[in-house]
């Protein structure tokens, strides 16, 4: 069965591509993702690979974790399941503001 593991403190530069067959070396990746932040477009520095098997992620670790990949020294660890978070606020739609409506707050009466 495939093992995820956590890659923190990736670079920048780091792609999904190079991740892969950086960890290749130790065995069969299933799947490689560097998290990318929505609105800018860029890697958040940390990611994801996905060994086939329990001793390939274990060789994985111990290669890699502490190590320089791209120019920075990774964190390497079994990645634990995602915690639920609470719900997001909902504002209606209304976006955050109030309904006070317009410039100043109130009607205005002609002088």
């Amino acid at each position: 069965m495939a093992k995820k593991l956590y890659i923190g403190g990736l670079s920048y530069s780091t792609t999904d591509d190079s991740m892969k067959s950086a960890f290749a070396q130790a065995g069969t990746v299933e799947s490689a993702t560097v998290i990318i932040d929505k609105m800018t477009g860029k890697s958040r520095g940390f990611g994801f690979v996905e060994m086939s098997n329990d001793s390939e992620a274990e060789a994985a670790i111990q290669m890699w974790n502490g190590k320089d990949l791209d120019g920075r020294n990774i964190t390497v660890n079994e990645a634990r399941p995602m915690e639920s978070r609470p719900p997001r606020r909902d504002f209606g739609g209304r976006g955050g503001g109030g309904s006070r409506g317009g410039f100043g707050g109130g009607q205005r009466s002609s002088w």
